[in-house]
């Protein structure tokens, strides 16, 4: 039992959750060739719109997986913001990859698409765009700059399923889109991914990667008389079992997203006094972009007005959070040659960055106490 009134997160069953799962259970097929895995491809085919979904035991899974795909070889370079999580650079350093940190937009805290430029070498083989709080980047200027160079684009979409850019989906918009169906996402079945795999030429090494480097899948399908070592490869595949407990949850795309979307609208307008007072600096969603209202966010004064206010929340029993420590100011990260000072935009909103709690089943009730408390600590009460 959380001892938060309202915690930051708080994962649900959304419908058929539990009678999936019996079914997968009772099928005696329960790995990642199992029924349901299927299903939950066929619903992303059909959701994403475009692309080839491949589920995995996380997102992690899914960006090591990408990284395989794009032919990493040590000494390469890989373009990411230093604002994500650690899993963003390590898919790529477990290749022998040297991550490259840029800063992130002021407006959206997505990369800079502006940097690329200065950041490429000729050693640039890929760009992973994030799409922070499930609002897409530029990825027509992050395009524009990688194909002709003949640079992959791998978007980590984690925190994007179910947001657009221009209509089209996030994580079908560069070769390779990762998600995350952790249990702080949208959709989720506690830790699961998928890896979208955007060029047709690519799908069918992918089905190779996925299965430990084997043509086992084609083996399944009969179209070998035994399956063997094809090519590089790790166990990249979700469980059926918890593949049953996502498509519970996708099963209710429309009606999720419409949820998460009225409560993100609810906190911004009744935090809106916030901004217009100069006191607090709410998300910005750019015109080209619909997002899937993952996280909502204030960027405040400085460090110490934000622990502050976590410390206001938390004597209430509300749960605010602050975000990432920068890559590039890690201990591991200072190790390709970047520091204080280097990245400033992403230094500033890091130390200023407060996350409000947004989860599926908040009520009216539950937006209105966390922003008049919020609201309370700036005198706005």
């Amino acid at each position: 039992m959380s001892r938060h009134l309202i915690p930051f997160n708080r994962p649900e069953l959304e419908g058929r959750e539990l009678f999936f799962i019996a079914q997968s259970v009772l099928s005696r097929s329960m790995s990642g060739s199992g029924t349901f895995n299927g299903r939950v491809r066929q619903v992303l085919r059909e959701r994403l719109g475009a692309g080839e979904p491949f589920l995995t035991p996380s997102c992690t899974s899914a960006l090591e997986m990408a990284a395989v795909l794009c032919d990493l070889s040590p000494g390469d370079e890989v373009i990411l913001p230093s604002f994500t999580f650690v899993s963003t650079a390590n898919a790529f350093l477990l290749r022998g990859a040297r991550p490259v940190f840029v800063d992130v937009r002021p407006d959206t805290l997505n990369m800079d698409e502006k940097l690329l430029p200065a950041a490429a070498t000729p050693r640039t083989r890929v760009v992973a765009p994030v799409h922070y709080a499930g609002v897409s980047c530029d990825m027509d200027a992050i395009s524009a700059f990688a194909r002709p160079r003949g640079i992959r684009v791998v978007e980590d979409a984690a925190q994007a399923v179910g947001s657009t850019w221009r209509g089209r989906a996030c994580g079908t918009l560069g070769d390779l889109g990762a998600f995350s169906f952790h249990e702080t996402k949208v959709f989720t079945c506690g830790e699961g991914g998928a890896l979208s795999v955007n060029d047709p030429a690519v799908a069918a090494r992918a089905e190779v990667v996925a299965e430990k480097g084997t043509d086992r899948t084609r083996f399944f399908r009969g179209e070998v008389d035994k399956y063997t070592w094809r090519e590089l490869g790790s166990s990249y595949l979700m469980a059926d079992i918890c593949a049953a407990f996502l498509l519970g949850q996708l099963e209710r795309w429309d009606e999720i997203l419409a949820r998460r979307r009225s409560i993100y609208a609810g906190f911004r307008e009744r935090l809106a006094a916030l901004e217009r007072t100069g006191k607090a600096r709410l998300p910005i969603v750019p015109e080209h972009a619909i997002t899937n209202a993952h996280l909502f966010f204030l960027l405040v004064g400085g460090p110490d007005e934000r622990a502050r206010l976590i410390a206001h929340a938390e004597a209430r029993r509300i749960q605010l959070c602050s975000h990432y420590v920068p890559l590039h100011l890690s201990p591991q990260g200072r190790k390709f040659g970047q520091g204080p000072g280097d990245l400033p935009v992403t230094e500033d909103v890091s130390q200023r960055l407060v996350r409000v709690p947004l989860y599926n089943s908040m009520t009216e009730a539950d937006v209105a106490l966390v922003c008049d408390t919020i609201l309370g600590f700036y005198g706005h009460g």
